[in-house]
C-alpha cells in the first residue's frame, strides 16, 4: 500500500514502507538531522547497485552515519541509558556534546565505543532495520559482552530474555561483512500502532515525512541514542 495516499486514514496501514517511500523518508530523515543538530555528523545516503532479486524500479541505497564515538557518564548507572554521540575526527574541548538528555561537563565522561550505524531498507519486512557495528580505537571490532556492557538497562533485560531475536549478528546486505542489526519482527506492527494513536503525526505532513523519525525515536533507545525534540515537533 501506498501510505502517501493512506495519510489522512492511517488505520487500514499495514505499517510498512515501499523501497521508493523508504528513499523518500531517508532524505527527510536526513535533512531534519542536519537542519537540527549542526554540531554532529550527518546521516549520508549511500546509493547501491542494485541486487540481483531486486525488480527494475527498486531504489538501493541505504543511510550511513559513521566514524562516531558513544560516552557515558562515569557516574551513570547502566540503566540510564543516557549517551552522548560526537564525531571522531571533529572532538574540539570547546564543542558542546550532543544528548537531548540533561547532561553534566564533558570531562565527568569517559568513552565506551566508537560504531557506525547504517539503517538499510528490508525486502522481507518492508521496515527500515538499524545496522551497526562497534570497534576500539585500533579498529578491532568489540566482542558482544563488550557491546552489552554499553546498553542501557532496558535492552540488556531485553537481550537476557531474547537475546538473538532482539539483535542478531548478520551479513550486511550490501557490504557482505557481518554487521550487528536490531531485528525487525514486529517493526510494522508497532509503527501502525504509534501512528494510529498519535494522529498528529499525519494531520500536519505526510506519513513519510514523520516515518522514519518516528522509528529511531523507539529504536535509537536501544543504543541509549535519542532523537532531538526539535525534529518530532517540527511538521
Amino acid at each position: 500500500m501506498d501510505i502517501k495516499q493512506d495519510a489522512g486514514n492511517v488505520f487500514p496501514w499495514d505499517g510498512t514502507l515501499t523501497s521508493s517511500d523508504f528513499f523518500r523518508a531517508a532524505h527527510m530523515f536526513s535533512d531534519k538531522w542536519r537542519r537540527f543538530n549542526t554540531s554532529v555528523p550527518p546521516w549520508l545516503w549511500v546509493p547501491c547497485l542494485k541486487r540481483r532479486l531486486a525488480s527494475s524500479h527498486e531504489v538501493e541505497g541505504y543511510l550511513s552515519l559513521e566514524k562516531t564515538s558513544l560516552f557515558k557518564s562515569s557516574e551513570e548507572k547502566q540503566d540510564a541509558g543516557s549517551l552522548i554521540l560526537k564525531e571522531e575526527s571533529n572532538m574540539l574541548e570547546n564543542e558542546e556534546p550532543f544528548d537531548c538528555a540533561t547532561l553534566g561537563p564533558e570531562s565527568d565522561y569517559h568513552e565506551i565505543n566508537h560504531y557506525d550505524f547504517h539503517v538499510v531498507y528490508s525486502a522481507s519486512y518492508k521496515v527500515p532495520v538499524l545496522y551497526f557495528r562497534a570497534y576500539h580505537s585500533d579498529g578491532q571490532p568489540l566482542l558482544f559482552s563488550e557491546i552489552e556492557k554499553g546498553l542501557p538497562g532496558l535492552s540488556v533485560k531485553f537481550l537476557s530474555e531474547s537475546k538473538w531475536t532482539f539483535i542478531t549478528q548478520e551479513e550486511h546486505p550490501y557490504l557482505n561483512r557481518p554487521w550487528y542489526k536490531l531485528h525487525p519482527c514486529g517493526t510494522s506492527e508497532w509503527m501502525k500502532l504509534l501512528f494510529s494513536t498519535h494522529k498528529s503525526l499525519t494531520t500536519n505532513g505526510s506519513t513519510i515525512e514523520h516515518y522514519l523519525i518516528s522509528w529511531f525515536s523507539v529504536v535509537g533507545q536501544v543504543l541509549g541514542l535519542k532523537i532531538p525534540l526539535e525534529m518530532l515537533n517540527c511538521s
